[in-house]
């Protein structure tokens, strides 16, 4: 079987696609800048560095795909101007170290995978966003622009690109929705500003099979939205959940925009930004979503977390 080179493989996203690389037989190298022992014969670690540049060409030799889903979380610290330079290096950085090793060491690498983001696109104002639209010029379209370039230039080493800007990622194990979940232990379905403002998401299960997709699928190249087919407004995500996990039994509670630009800072305008993006490019492939639905979606997950 190939093997997968994954940078970014203890995150969410890339605990679970090696999970299901492993079930499927291929062997997984995840590069981190800690290396450890497996109890799995098909999954090893490597070692790189970014501040010291440096990559286990081993590493870049026995696989035939690299999955790049290294960077800082863009929601975990409020962004000071030293923040946003570590979200921005975090992914430009990384991807040039992968371009700058391919580019010097021998390798079979049929193809390099990428995460990147909605965050690509400004506010919805009519037009559902498209895989050809403009990135905004906000902090959030200028880091994707970049990362995305960055990636793109492994296509000189004549590696094929596959770009997936992927919306809001369900799962109750982290990220947003995890974060949204514990008021309702409390009772309360906490509601973003207006709670109007349209989300663009996707269950994590979904994303993992994008990723898969892309590695199997040689028609696949460029870019793809790594989105459900329904977007919806951040209230109705957030009843959705809610309704999950308690039935009626809760309070929706509106969080005003001014104590979240309060509690956030510049990062609320992301909270509060209206991004509604199209699926129609990666669906017109024959990919089909197993949670295209949101009430499905988070009615999977709770089920799952019960047990």
């Amino acid at each position: 079987m190939d093997t997968v080179l994954i940078t970014g493989g203890t995150g969410l996203v890339g605990r679970a696609l090696t999970t299901l690389l492993l079930e499927r037989g291929y062997n997984v190298i995840i590069l981190t800048r800690r290396p450890r022992a497996s109890s799995h014969p098909q999954l090893r670690f490597a070692q790189w560095d970014l501040d010291r540049k440096t990559l286990d060409p081993t590493a870049l030799q026995e696989a035939d795909h690299i999955v790049h889903l290294a960077g800082a979380n863009v929601a975990d610290k409020r962004w000071t101007a030293q923040r946003k330079q570590e979200i921005l290096d975090s992914r430009v950085q990384s991807a040039r170290l992968l371009y700058e090793r391919l580019a010097d060491t021998s390798n079979n690498i049929k193809k390099v995978i990428s995460a990147s983001a909605t965050g690509y696109y400004g506010p919805f104002k009519g037009d559902i966003f498209r895989e050809d639209a403009p990135p905004a010029d906000d902090f959030l379209g200028v880091t994707c622009e970049a990362w995305e370039n960055s990636v793109r230039k492994m296509e000189d080493l004549g590696k094929k690109v596959i770009i997936l800007r992927t919306g809001l990622v369900l799962s109750l194990e982290g990220g947003a929705l995890k974060e949204f979940s514990k008021p309702l232990k409390l009772g309360f379905a906490t509601v973003m500003g207006d709670g109007e403002q349209w989300v663009s998401w996707i269950h994590l299960h979904d994303l993992v099979r994008l990723y898969f997709n892309a590695i199997v699928n040689d028609r696949l190249q460029g870019v793809y939205n790594a989105v459900s087919p329904s977007p919806v407004t951040n209230e109705e995500l957030v009843l959705a959940l809610a309704r999950a996990a308690k039935g009626n039994s809760f309070v929706s509670v509106h969080i005003p925009a001014f104590a979240l630009k309060l509690a956030l800072g510049e990062m609320s305008v992301e909270v509060l930004k209206s991004v509604k993006v199209s699926a129609d490019k990666i669906r017109e492939t024959g990919f089909l979503f197993s949670y295209p639905e949101v009430a499905g979606a988070m009615e999977q997950l709770l089920l799952t977390k019960k047990k």
